[in-house]
């Protein structure tokens, strides 16, 4: 049969081949560049957070995050059992142990269940925000706090979503988006990790590109065993063409 409905389909705004036409004409089509720069500033500003580190996807944004939280092997981590694979296989891929908590009648992850699951190995908290509805943010951010957790918010799908008057990346220590070609906005595949904390974000800067050296003389002296999880300035032309049409691809979405 040919007459399935899709989940989703992506939806162009006009301005999507103007600006890639634009980045190719630079010749910088690979890692960084103007358009992944404006990307990261769009994105932060959607979330409400002071930072954003653009990345090749919403898989790798979530690995990313996870090394700079400090988890290590024998750690335990907080996750919804109700989730795509992809939060509870970066908790693997970082040598911690998932420990999933049921959900409760939004589909998200409980509350209550959290408090339940916290042992003395506890370290933090991975919220997902399954099919763009928020979980509570401000409950779970609550006991993290309470427990000396981090938070960290899979927002992959939920970008310009809104909890309490807070947009969707406000309530994690960090917080992860995808950009994939099913999500509001798309940069066909593409992923961000949003934070206030200045120090995190530099050091995912760092990591994102390999933990190369800052300038040309240590730019081969690499401190910490990288990632290459750039996204490229051409993939980022379409991110910008898409959030800046946030408001009109949210209101679609609903």
């Amino acid at each position: 049969m040919n007459d399935r409905i899709p989940v989703s389909r992506p939806h162009f705004y006009g301005r999507e081949s103007e600006y890639v036409a634009e980045a190719m004409a630079s010749t910088l089509i690979s890692g960084g560049g103007p358009f992944v720069e404006r990307m990261e500033a769009l994105v932060s500003g959607a979330a409400g957070t002071r930072s954003a580190v653009a990345v090749a996807n919403g898989t790798v944004a979530l690995d990313l995050a996870l090394s700079v939280l400090g988890v290590a092997p024998g750690d335990e981590v907080i996750v919804p059992d109700f989730t795509m694979f992809s939060p509870i296989g970066a908790v693997l891929r970082s040598g911690a142990r998932p420990v999933p908590v049921d959900a409760d009648c939004t589909w998200n992850m409980d509350p209550a269940a959290v408090e339940f699951a916290i042992t003395p190995r506890t370290r933090g908290i991975v919220m997902v925000h399954t099919y763009g509805h928020p979980a509570d943010g401000t409950a779970l951010r609550r006991i993290a706090d309470r427990h000396g957790l981090w938070l960290l918010e899979d927002a992959a799908e939920a970008m310009g979503a809104t909890l309490d008057g807070r947009p969707v990346g406000s309530f994690g220590t960090v917080a992860t988006f995808s950009f994939y070609s099913n999500k509001v906005v798309t940069s066909g595949e593409g992923g961000a990790v949003v934070s206030d904390d200045h120090a995190l974000v530099e050091r995912m800067r760092c990591l994102r590109n390999l933990a190369f050296g800052p300038d040309w003389e240590t730019r081969f002296v690499h401190d910490a065993i990288g990632f290459n999880f750039r996204l490229s300035n051409v993939l980022a032309a379409i991110g910008c063409a898409q959030l800046e049409n946030l408001d009109e691809a949210v209101r679609s979405k609903r």
